[in-house]
């Protein structure tokens, strides 16, 4: 009997055009997360190299924290991940909202 197993992809691109393996993805052990590291790990998640739960559980992320890595891509692409531009992008979004 043919079992339903996910089928995942050996990589996928990141969001800057490389392929992204799960070698290649950032360390378990990160903890200094730059705009590049959280846009390659949504990009794993939105490729299916890793679903959400193993992401979380890898990198000791809640999901709500990496729920606001993706809204933040999804609104504002790359720029919209920097720590420093949170309320600049939050703000955009919510002008953009009302009009």
């Amino acid at each position: 009997m043919i079992q339903n197993q996910k089928i995942r992809p050996a990589k996928v691109i990141g969001p800057l055009g490389e392929p992204l393996t799960v070698e290649t993805l950032p360390p378990p052990s990160t903890t200094r997360w730059v705009v590049r590291r959280k846009a390659e790990v949504v990009a794993a998640v939105n490729g299916g190299l890793l679903s959400v739960d193993e992401v979380c559980e890898r990198y000791n992320l809640t999901a709500e924290e990496f729920a606001g890595w993706q809204r933040a891509i999804d609104r504002s692409g790359m720029p919209g991940l920097r720590v420093t531009r949170i309320q600049h992008y939050r703000s955009l979004y919510e002008r953009q909202l009302k009009y």
